[in-house]
């Protein structure tokens, strides 16, 4: 990696830049490697304040901003992100440590996603309701709700911002956007492009620093009229909480521990093959994951036996590395939990087959992993991995494999093989999870609404839904 390719790290608060000087930094660490990157700014609490008062001052205007003008700034970043689209997947190759095809993908992903709002934007429609009386005229308009406070994780440092910050803008809010300080440079390079293309001054503000006091400083602020978060079911609790204090508008989405339901008379050796690559995408580092494979007995061991052969046919190292099928975790703190929950799986005397453990040395590296034979006492099969970790487990009947998929809090994702269709119906009709997917593993597109249940949170992200997020109804009667 060349300074060149990466970029000079800063906050954007009311269309300035503000960089490392006078400030706190952090590092910024390769988990490839281990080493420091670049240093980050960390935003003040002054910082945070001018962020909430330019999104205030600058909200007006952006709501006032013809549909179609907006929609045209949103296309050109759409664009941009084409343009520049090797740059951006390096950026979250150096980060997140996501190998280079999947990261070119996320980029075509959030170039979409602006795409997509960028074509809502002009279709924010109200509706006409015929009145009782003759000429009582009733329309019920969609309309900015006002400025919105966007929080992002790691493990997506473009798609999430993306999908938030296009989103709010599209409906005419204004946004102070926090990004993660474990994957900044993305957000930055996503700002600068913003500029790039005109957006008011202020409109979009992005900081990053201390997660406490920039959340509380932000929901603290009645001028910020919507919250959305997408990290942890307990953080999301938290910031829910806060934001109620002032009658935000809040979109939730949360942790998953999504169960995968095979049925024998699928084609279990491509389940399988289709399986691995959906597990170890971003090395398990996605809340949609795939994570408990419950696998009817009678397919059970041929499943395990595609799987892990194709979980040894991984190779992991160096994201950046042609030949590279996994990167590392993110941090050094994803390493110790999964290696926690594989070590509870041995104490519980569970089958675990591991694949490349990667370099040694330097770096975030963790080997895919399966535990066979999971069992419900098993930390794993509990407390969602968010990691190379596969959890295999036997099921009997449909009934018992619907139990066990809908036993935990979380409805993030399900997924279900079968060629049964009736059995298709019934599991989508009867799986708790605000995606089901029935014989595949794409969750989430540009187009589709995105949102848990439960203990992976509400509201919706993609599609319509995630635009109307961002709006309020008003209703107008007029004689």
């Amino acid at each position: 990696m060349t300074v060149s390719q990466y970029p000079e790290l800063c906050l954007f608060v009311g269309g300035a830049r503000i960089g490392t000087r006078a400030r706190q930094t952090i590092s910024v660490i390769d988990p490839a490697t281990g080493a420091e990157t670049a240093r980050l700014p960390m935003a003040t609490s002054e910082d945070v304040g001018a962020a909430v008062d330019a999104a205030a001052a600058a909200f007006s205007g952006w709501a006032e901003t013809a549909p179609i003008e907006r929609a045209g700034m949103l296309d050109t970043v759409a664009d941009g992100l084409r343009t520049d689209s090797e740059r951006f997947a390096r950026l979250i190759a150096d980060d997140l440590g996501k190998p280079l095809p999947e990261a070119r993908t996320e980029v075509e992903t959030a170039a979409g996603i602006w795409q997509w709002n960028a074509e809502e934007a002009r279709r924010l429609y109200g509706r006409l309701i015929p009145g009782r009386s003759p000429g009582i005229n009733q329309q019920v308009r969609q309309e900015p709700v006002g400025p919105v406070f966007a929080v992002s994780p790691w493990n997506a440092p473009l798609i999430t911002p993306s999908r938030k910050i296009s989103g709010a803008l599209a409906a005419g809010c204004t946004v102070v956007a926090k990004s993660a300080e474990e994957t900044p440079a993305a957000s930055v390079a996503l700002l600068a492009l913003l500029e790039e293309v005109g957006v008011p001054a202020g409109a979009v503000n992005l900081l990053f620093g201390d997660p406490v006091l920039i959340s509380a400083q932000v929901l603290d602020d009645p001028r910020i009229r919507a919250l959305t978060f997408t990290g942890s079911t307990r953080v999301g609790k938290i910031l829910s909480a806060h934001a109620m204090k002032t009658l935000k508008k809040v979109t939730m989405e949360l942790g998953g521990h999504a169960p995968v339901l095979v049925f024998a008379d699928a084609d279990i050796e491509a389940v399988a093959g289709m399986a691995v690559k959906a597990k170890f995408r971003n090395a398990g580092q996605i809340c949609t994951s795939p994570t408990r494979f419950l696998v009817e007995e009678a397919g059970f061991d041929r499943f395990t036996e595609a799987f892990t052969a194709g979980m040894a046919a991984l190779k992991v190292g160096d994201s950046r590395a042609a030949e590279v099928s996994m990167g590392p975790l993110a941090s050094a703190v994803r390493v110790t939990a999964l290696s926690g929950l594989v070590e509870d799986a041995r104490s519980r005397r569970l089958r675990v087959a591991c694949g490349d453990a990667g370099p040694g040395g330097s770096g975030f590296y963790h080997a895919p992993t399966a535990v066979i034979g999971a069992t419900p006492e098993a930390r794993g099969m509990n407390e969602e991995p968010f990691g190379p970790l596969a959890l295999l487990a036997r099921f009997g009947t449909e009934e018992e494999a619907m139990a066990e998929a809908n036993r935990l809090p979380v409805g993030l994702a399900a997924y279900a093989f079968t060629e049964n269709a009736r059995r298709a119906a019934r599991v989508a009709s009867g799986m708790r999870a605000g995606n089901v997917i029935i014989n595949h593993f794409q969750a989430s597109l540009p187009e589709t609404p995105f949102g848990g249940l439960g203990d992976s949170g509400f509201g919706s992200e993609g599609g319509v839904e995630g635009l109307q997020a961002f709006t309020t109804v008003k209703y107008v009667s007029q004689v």
